[in-house]
C-alpha cells in the first residue's frame, strides 16, 4: 500500500474551492480582530490572555500524552516500545548447531558477561566455556548451540559487539560435549597404556593440526630443550624416544595453556618408559595352520631384518617403492611407536613371516603390508590389514590409504575384501587406494569377511 492516490482518482481543481478558502480566511481575520479588541479595551484583558495561553499550553500536553500512550510518539522524542507492527516476529523453535568459538576479550571484570549477553541476544546457549589467559586479555574458548538458521558471520559479529577480537569459529560435534578435565584425563589413560596413543592423544587435544615426529640422527645434538620450545602455530617438544615432536597449526596460534597440557603428555610418556601392550591372538587360517598376531616395536628388529632376507627382490620392491637396499633402514622407523602401530604374524615355531603397518602420516593415515613369499596367497595379509583398518577406526581416523603397484593384486583385492567405500587414483602404474572408515568397524574389532579362527592366551 501507498500514500499516494494515482492521478486518474484525484479529484480536479475547482475555482469555487479557492473562493470558498478565501472566504473562510476573511471570516477568520474579522473574528480574530473582534475579539483582540475586546480583550484590548475591557477591564480584564490581560488576565484573558494568560488563561488562553494556559489552555493552549494543557491542550497540546494532553495531546502529546495521548500520542506517546498510543504510539506515535514523535521522532527523536523519548523511548516508548514500538507498536505492535513493528515488533520482530519472535524466533519459532527449530533446528540447532554447535559451534566451537575462540575468542580474544579484556582481562577486566564484566568482559566475559558483555560477551555472553551479546551472544545470549542471538538466543545462543553456550554450554562449556575454557578460559587461556594470555599477558593482554584471555582466550576464551566456548562450545555454542545456536540456532541452524544463525550463519557463521552472525555469530563472529555477535562476538564482536561483545567486546572479542579474533574471533575463531568452527562446526563441533557430539564429541566436543565431553568437559575438558574428561577429555584430557582419557587422553592421558591412552597414552599411559601405548606409547603409540601420543601422537593421536596430541591431535585430539588440540584440534586440527600436524604432528611431526623427526628422529634424532646419531652424532647429533637434541636441537629442542627439554622444556620444548613455543612460538605461536608452532611447538617443538623432545620425544622421549629420541628427536623431536614439531606441532603445527597455522590457522589458529597456541595459547600457554595448550603448550602446558601438550608438554604434560610428553612428560607423562617419558616418565612411562618403553612399554607396548601385551596381548596377542592365535589365528588358525584355513589351511590350519596357527599364526600369532601381535604389536610389534624395535624389539622385533632382529627378526624383520631376517625376514627382509627371506623375501625376494620383487616383493620387497612392492612394499617399499625403491631400492631394495634400503629396505632394512626403512625398518627401525616403521617399526618405532611415534609413527603409528605395527602388527607382526609369528608361526608357532616363532618365525617372523609377515608385518602390516598403521602410520601417522599428517592428517592422513596409511596401511602398508609385507607378507614373506611362501606364506602369500594363505590370508595373512588379510588378517593384519582388516586389524589395521580396526584399529585406525578406534583411533577417530576417517580413512587410511595404501599406496602399490597395478601388478600386486594380493594388496589390491585384500583392500576391496574390507567391504568399505574404495577410491582409486593411477599414475604411471603406481595405485593409491583409499577407504572411507565407518564406526562400525571398530566394534567389530576385526572384519566380519575373515575366515581364521582368533583366541586370544
Amino acid at each position: 500500500m501507498t500514500d499516494e492516490t494515482p492521478a486518474k482518482h484525484r479529484p480536479g481543481h475547482h475555482w469555487r474551492r479557492d473562493l470558498a478558502e478565501i472566504a473562510a480566511l476573511f471570516t477568520a481575520v474579522a473574528a480574530a480582530d473582534s475579539v483582540a479588541d475586546t480583550v484590548v479595551h475591557g477591564p480584564d484583558g490581560p488576565a484573558l490572555l494568560v488563561g488562553s495561553a494556559a489552555a493552549l499550553l494543557a491542550t497540546a500536553g494532553c495531546h502529546l500524552w495521548w500520542s506517546r500512550r498510543r504510539g506515535h510518539a514523535p521522532p527523536g522524542g523519548d523511548a516508548s516500545p514500538p507498536p505492535p507492527a513493528a515488533r520482530p516476529a519472535p524466533a519459532e523453535a527449530g533446528d540447532t548447531a554447535l559451534w566451537r568459538m575462540r575468542t580474544t576479550v579484556r582481562d577486566e571484570p564484566g568482559s566475559l558477561a558483555a560477551l555472553c549477553q551479546a551472544l545470549a541476544g542471538h538466543r545462543v546457549d553456550i554450554l562449556a566455556l575454557q578460559t587461556h589467559p594470555l599477558g593482554e586479555g584471555t582466550v576464551d574458548e566456548l562450545l555454542l548451540r545456536a540456532p541452524a538458521v544463525l550463519a557463521p558471520a552472525d555469530l563472529t559479529r555477535a562476538a564482536a559487539d561483545g567486546g572479542g577480537s579474533d574471533t575463531w569459529l568452527e562446526r563441533a560435534d557430539a564429541h566436543d560435549l565431553v568437559d575438558a578435565p574428561t577429555r584430557v584425563l582419557g587422553l592421558a589413560t591412552r597414552t599411559a597404556l601405548d606409547p603409540a596413543e601420543l601422537p593421536l592423544a596430541l591431535r585430539q587435544l588440540l584440534g586440527r593440526c600436524t604432528i611431526r615426529s623427526v628422529p634424532l640422527r646419531p652424532a647429533e645434538a637434541d636441537p629442542v630443550p627439554e622444556e620444548g620450545t613455543w612460538d605461536g602455530a608452532v611447538m617443538r617438544l623432545r620425544d622421549p624416544a629420541g628427536g623431536t615432536i614439531t606441532i603445527e597449526r597455522p590457522h589458529l596460534p597456541f595459547t600457554p595453556t595448550e603448550f602446558a597440557r601438550a608438554r604434560a603428555l610428553v612428560e607423562l610418556d617419558t616418565r612411562l618408559g618403553p612399554r607396548m601392550p601385551a596381548r596377542s591372538d592365535v589365528l588358525t587360517l584355513p589351511e590350519g595352520n596357527e599364526i600369532t598376531v601381535r604389536r610389534a616395536d624395535l624389539g622385533d628388529l632382529a627378526a624383520a631384518r631376517a625376514m627382509h632376507d627371506r623375501c625376494s627382490a620383487a616383493t620387497l620392491a612392492r612394499r617399499y617403492h625403491g631400492p631394495v637396499t634400503d629396505a632394512d633402514r626403512y625398518l627401525r622407523h616403521l617399526l618405532g611407536p611415534r609413527f603409528g602401530r605395527t602388527l607382526a604374524a609369528y608361526t608357532a615355531s616363532g618365525r617372523l613371516v609377515a608385518l602390516g603397518h598403521l602410520l601417522w602420516d599428517g592428517d592422513e593415515t596409511e596401511v602398508a603390508l609385507l607378507v614373506e613369499d611362501a606364506w602369500q596367497r594363505r590370508g595373512v595379509g588379510g588378517e593384519l590389514l582388516g586389524r589395521l583398518v580396526a584399529m585406525a577406526t578406534e583411533a577417530g581416523c576417517a580413512r587410511v590409504y595404501a599406496v602399490t603397484t597395478s601388478s600386486n593384486t594380493g594388496m589390491v583385492a585384500a583392500m576391496r575384501a574390507l567391504g568399505l567405500p574404495l577410491d582409486y587414483q593411477i599414475e604411471e602404474g603406481t595405485v593409491v587406494i583409499t577407504a572411507r572408515l565407518t564406526p562400525a568397524r571398530a566394534a567389530a574389532g576385526v572384519p566380519a569377511w575373515r575366515s581364521a579362527q582368533s583366541k586370544s592366551p
